[in-house]
């Protein structure tokens, strides 16, 4: 007999190799008809599957969070099923569940084109209203390499290779079809339901390795009601008109060209709205304590092999070698740079904490399938920096900068924050028993803090444990943006040491800090976030003064000039245009604020003012227009009771 406890803390024993089936059938035949799957001690299982000992278990059902998964799941199958009977001889690769959704990689001579998904969708909907039961056996080695070698499924054959011996090998088949699959799968193809949408076509490398073949990715996404989906493709066609890439055209910020992947090319108003975000950092750091440094780009690969970085983070690195055949590497963080400053000159611990701030460029490789716009990118600059402190000092340094982290956000409009607490990875520096005392620390910081958190098992950077702050966006996505390590091994691998109360050297904690992370990913995400309205301080153009007629042109560059001496951006449109044009123009550009400017207008002194999305216009006295732009447009942290609100 085996024991099995409920969620509910009630136990009942069963015989040997009960199945998840049986066990929901013993509660209730309803339970019995909703169920598609079990947990046993926290692993998702098959409802067939057998229990063989004592075990925690939950019986999951359609309704249920953890079936989403296995809805994508399942319907990856199904997509898979549905295409290689519209297009015989295609070969399926790999299809596994992402965030929202699923893919599936084929290898197919003729490319698909959008048309194709509908069809496919259609032949989708035809297998699972058969409603064929997933069955699951257990192959030997041999006979699935010779089974898919005589199907002319070259990379399944190369899939079971890679599957670790020892390892069970799974096929899932539902009806006359199946796969390699590590399962679980729910009971039958008719539970997927008809919530999933076939989104949009991609190419990607076999393993992505740009040496394999070139197979075609094919995106969906799956829900567990119809209701849910729609929601989400709302949300997508909202994400689509926010695209930071096409209102980065449309404002004139920034472009991207194959010369340099990855890289952006910063236009003048995109480097003005960059500026002012660092101006903004670069305050609010010096009245937390900051000193702000610089440090160089290229620093020898000896430096970064001392580091640790050469040996985990190497892959990630670009590196080239001098007519000397000196081997330098373009820096993937600052930390190395930083410590090397603080090791200059002799510390005392009074004079701890240090803290030292870097708007830094920095350089990963990453693979060009990856690469997206500004959120993803190969070069971009850091709002880095890092604090050297003694043990005693980590919980009131790592809570001084949770405030500091969770008050900017709020600056920027994002109330909605999650933290996410992530230990140590299995690719690491240190002992355990440092990693021991990083982790508990930074555990306490954030507990003292009073702040909740979510466990992200093994994705710490390699040199120490870290919090993660996700942000929620105006239409429900989640971005990773600021970071908090404590970091007990790269200060003593690098040498970096202070004189103690005792006279003795000590090796300091450092503490690493990102708040908006990657400038240009946090300019994406605002430009996405606002939909490229910005607030007044923050808006690159703010004001654009346009005449109606050309006797105004002469008053107009008055009103530009008195709009720059109040320090407010602005230019002056004189085209010989309707100004019904100029204004629908400037709109697309999501400029904030228009001047318009007539004949009338120049004879009064007056404006008339327009402010984008709104039809309706007030005339104002220049004077009093400017005055009232001028104290819209100051920064929050500039404004009056700041600090005292912050507080």
């Amino acid at each position: 007999m085996v024991s099995l406890t409920f969620p509910d803390g009630n136990s009942r024993e069963f015989d040997d190799g009960v199945t998840g089936a049986a066990v929901a059938e013993s509660i209730s035949k309803s339970l019995a008809k909703k169920a598609v799957a079990m947990v046993v001690d926290g692993e998702l299982s098959d409802l067939s599957d057998s229990i063989e000992r004592d075990a925690q278990i939950q019986i999951v059902t359609r309704d249920d969070d953890a079936a989403l998964e296995l809805i994508r799941h399942d319907a990856a199958h199904v997509m898979a099923e549905a295409v290689q009977e519209l297009y015989p001889g295609t070969q399926v690769t790999i299809g596994p569940v992402i965030e929202n959704g699923f893919y599936y990689d084929f290898d197919r001579e003729e490319p698909f084109t959008p048309e194709d998904l509908p069809k496919i969708e259609k032949k989708m909907q035809e297998i699972i209203v058969r409603g064929a039961p997933f069955t699951k056996e257990v192959w030997t080695r041999d006979k699935a390499k010779q089974t898919f070698k005589e199907m002319g499924e070259d990379y399944k054959v190369e899939l079971v290779d890679a599957i670790p011996e020892g390892d069970d090998l799974k096929i899932y088949a539902q009806g006359d079809w199946f796969d390699l699959c590590r399962g679980p799968h729910m009971p039958s193809t008719k539970h997927v339901g008809n919530a999933f949408k076939l989104l949009s076509i991609a190419g990607a490398y076999w393993r992505g390795d740009s040496n394999n073949p070139m197979l075609q990715r094919i995106y969906a996404t799956a829900w567990a009601s119809e209701k849910d989906l729609k929601a989400y493709l709302t949300m997508l066609e909202e994400a689509e008109k926010r695209d930071h890439r096409r209102l980065g055209r449309e404002m004139d910020l920034f472009h991207f060209q194959e010369e340099a992947p990855g890289s952006v090319f910063w236009h003048a108003k995109g480097w003005t709205m960059f500026q002012a975000l660092i101006n903004y950092m670069r305050r609010r750091q010096s009245d937390a304590g900051y000193v702000e440094v610089n440090s160089p780009d290229m620093m020898d690969k000896g430096l970064w092999e001392k580091s640790g970085h050469w040996e985990k983070f190497g892959e990630n690195m670009f590196t080239t070698v001098t007519p000397d055949e000196r081997v330098y590497c373009c820096k993937p963080m600052n930390c190395p740079g930083h410590v090397q400053i603080f090791k200059h000159g002799l510390k005392s611990y009074k004079e701890l904490p240090i803290k030292i701030a870097e708007f830094g460029k920095v350089h990963r490789y990453e693979p060009s399938g990856a690469l997206h716009g500004m959120l993803r990118v190969r070069h971009f600059t850091q709002d880095d920096a890092h604090i050297f402190c003694t043990h005693e000092l980590i919980t009131e340094e790592c809570v001084k900068v949770n405030d500091l982290i969770l008050s900017i956000y709020r600056d920027f409009g994002f109330e909605d924050v999650v933290i996410k607490f992530s230990d140590r990875p299995e690719n690491r520096v240190g002992s355990d028993e440092i990693w021991d005392q990083s982790e508990a620390a930074l555990k306490t910081a954030v507990e003292a803090a009073g702040m909740d958190y979510e466990l992200n098992p093994g994705e710490g950077a390699f040199y120490g444990p870290k919090l993660e702050y996700v942000l929620r966006d105006a239409i429900g996505r989640d971005w990773q943006c600021g970071t908090l390590q404590v970091d007990l091994n790269l200060p003593e691998r690098l040498g970096a040491f202070y004189i103690g109360q005792d006279g003795e050297k000590y090796t300091p904690v450092m503490l690493h800090r990102a708040m908006f992370g990657s400038l240009e990913r946090f300019t994406g995400i605002l430009i996405e976030q606002h939909a490229g309205h910005f607030p007044l301080w923050l808006a690159p153009l703010q004001v654009v003064v346009a005449t109606i007629v050309s006797d105004a042109d002469d008053y107009a560059g008055d009103v530009l000039e008195a709009l720059k001496k109040a320090g407010l951006r602005g230019e002056a449109d004189l085209r010989n245009e309707k100004i019904n044009y100029k204004v629908r123009e400037h709109s697309v550009g999501k400029v904030p604020v228009m001047f318009v400017c007539g004949k009338r207008e120049a004879e009064e002194g007056t404006v008339s003012i327009r402010r984008l999305g709104s039809k309706d216009q007030k005339v104002l006295p220049l004077d009093e227009a400017i005055a009232a732009l001028v104290d819209e447009a100051v920064p929050p942290d500039l404004r009056p009771g700041y600090k005292a609100q912050a507080a």
